[in-house]
């Protein structure tokens, strides 16, 4: 399957999605905490972030116990890690921006991947490589709702999963866009509740974030 199909795909189901935990953990028990919280509270995904030794293993016992949920690689940053990522069993894979090489790799694995992107020559960039639905990163930062509006004219045939600085006050803003399939958050399952592991405060939380796919 080619990058543009594979994207496309990516894009369907962060479409049905709409809201994506972005969670950093610890530990594999940290995770599965937290993907059972996911699931509790009515979420279909959620993307691990490699930015911990323990992420690849995380993902694989997530995987391996809730293979009901969409478990997905985050914070990807090079050809290595998107092979341990997709070796892993990661389903999707995330990455704050994109590079030549990422992007060739994702297509020889055969993992859909949903590219970062921080302004308009790297949409232009993107689209070229054959990619469609891209994230925003750091989303907020970059402007938030006024920016993605901006890249409406310009982009028509592009969606967006804007990560970065998106709270859940915020959040119905942004899937209000019509560019806007997804977005993605770490308010859900934030640095603090996944230390104190307070599982129903996440499982609240996913409750909540639930809503706003409907």
């Amino acid at each position: 399957m080619s990058e543009t199909a594979l994207n496309a795909e990516l894009a369907i189901r962060l479409a049905g999605w709409r809201v994506l935990p972005v969670v950093t953990i610890t530990s594999a028990a940290e995770a599965l905490g937290v993907a059972e919280a996911c699931l509790e509270g009515g979420l279909k995904a959620i993307e691990i972030t490699l930015r911990t030794p323990q992420a690849v293993e995380a993902i694989a016992e997530v995987v391996k116990r809730f293979p009901e949920l969409q478990t997905g690689a985050g914070s990807v940053r090079n050809a290595a890690q998107l092979g341990a990522a997709r070796e892993a069993g990661a389903r999707f894979a995330v990455s704050p921006g994109s590079s030549p090489e990422l992007l060739l790799q994702a297509n020889r694995l055969g993992i859909a991947l949903l590219p970062g992107v921080a302004t308009a020559s790297e949409v232009m960039a993107a689209v070229d490589a054959g990619y469609r639905c891209l994230k925003l990163f750091p989303a907020q930062a970059l402007g938030g709702v006024a920016a993605l509006r901006q890249l409406a004219g310009p982009f028509p045939d592009v969606r967006f999963c804007p990560t970065g600085g998106i709270s859940a006050a915020t959040a119905p803003a942004f899937l209000a866009l019509e560019n806007v399939v997804c977005v993605g958050g770490s308010w859900i399952a934030e640095s603090s509740l996944v230390a104190a592991r307070d599982w129903k405060g996440i499982a609240q939380r996913a409750r909540e974030a639930s809503q706003l796919a409907t």
